[in-house]
């Protein structure tokens, strides 16, 4: 006999405790993203061929929808609970200590990012890194205590415990922007470091994102890599959702084996995405070897998908 749908949605667990710090921290990243859209307004600097509010608000709604995410995924640890309230404590701070640092170098009108070219700067520098590897390791805890909770249907379980893997696969590799390109070691200028491959930063790029538009661009797989700890629950959201009014969806197996998909295709997009900035393409430019790689992946997804509703399908059919 087929499960069905069995468990409140993911939203109306009442189980769930909010981190109070990482929602403090929410609260104030809202509150940078105000400052920063006023910035982008009535601040004409430009900073690497970027308005120079661009980078804190980019940072700002990331870390606002990490610091939310997390409070969420530590309030589900179970009886590990108080150690993911620890985990998410220190983790607000490491991302405290991030932001005022991102947004003091705008004030002053210097880069923060790979900037070495004073001691004072480089220690900055270091303090960043330092912090982004306490986030990440605090991630890691969080998805390990995770790893043995009871996060609902299986459908839910896996769209949660996925989402954490792909996500901090997508942080690590903000780890490939850190090594000095070898233009910079032959000509050392105080910075140690880039997001883009084949040029030098600051060169023509997507509105406010600022990701090349004619070479390989780091951010990518970066980005699209750590929202899978956003996207991915969504998903499975979505599905328990829509439930209600697609009778096949109410199927656990159903909706787990649409959330496995999802989450192939998602990691074999961010492969894409970090296999195409490391060979220098633009991700607005895809040779016709990355086009063709692209396409076949979702439409596999969209065949598996097809194949996995079709007995849901059959199923409700022959019921009705």
């Amino acid at each position: 006999m087929t499960s069905t749908l069995r468990h409140p949605p993911l939203v109306t667990r009442t189980s769930i405790t909010w981190h109070r710090p990482l929602i403090l921290l929410a609260g104030a990243m809202l509150a940078l993203v105000v400052v920063s859209i006023i910035g982008l307004m009535i601040d004409p600097r430009v900073l690497l061929g970027a308005p120079i509010w661009a980078k804190p608000f980019k940072f700002a709604v990331s870390i606002l929808l990490y610091a939310v995410t997390l409070s969420w995924l530590a309030g589900m640890a179970g009886r590990h609970r108080r150690l993911a309230w620890w985990a998410g404590t220190i983790a607000a701070g490491a991302l405290l200590v991030e932001m005022v640092i991102i947004t003091g170098a705008v004030i002053a009108g210097t880069t923060s990012h790979f900037n070495v070219s004073t001691p004072f700067h480089a220690a900055l520098w270091a303090a960043m890194a330092i912090s982004i590897v306490v986030v990440w390791l605090v991630t890691l805890l969080v998805g390990a205590l995770l790893a043995f909770a009871r996060l609902g249907d299986s459908a839910r379980s896996w769209a949660i415990r996925s989402g954490v893997v792909l996500g901090l696969a997508g942080m690590a590799l903000a780890f490939f922007m850190t090594s000095p390109t070898s233009a910079q070691l032959g000509n050392f200028q105080g910075i140690a470091g880039a997001h883009a491959v084949g040029v030098a930063d600051g060169g023509p790029g997507l509105p406010i994102l600022g990701w090349s538009t004619v070479a390989g661009d780091l951010r990518v797989p970066h980005f699209v890599g750590m929202h899978a700890l956003q996207l991915l629950p969504l998903a499975a959201l979505l599905l328990e959702l829509g439930s209600s009014r697609v009778p096949a969806l109410r199927r656990e197996t159903t909706r787990l084996g649409l959330v496995i998909v999802a989450a192939g295709l998602y990691a074999a997009v961010i492969t894409i995405l970090c296999v195409q900035a490391l060979s220098g393409q633009s991700v607005v430019r895809p040779d016709a070897t990355v086009t063709v790689i692209t396409l076949g992946a979702f439409g596999a997804a969209f065949g598996a998908s097809a194949v996995i509703l079709r007995p849901a399908v059959r199923g409700v059919r022959a019921g009705g």
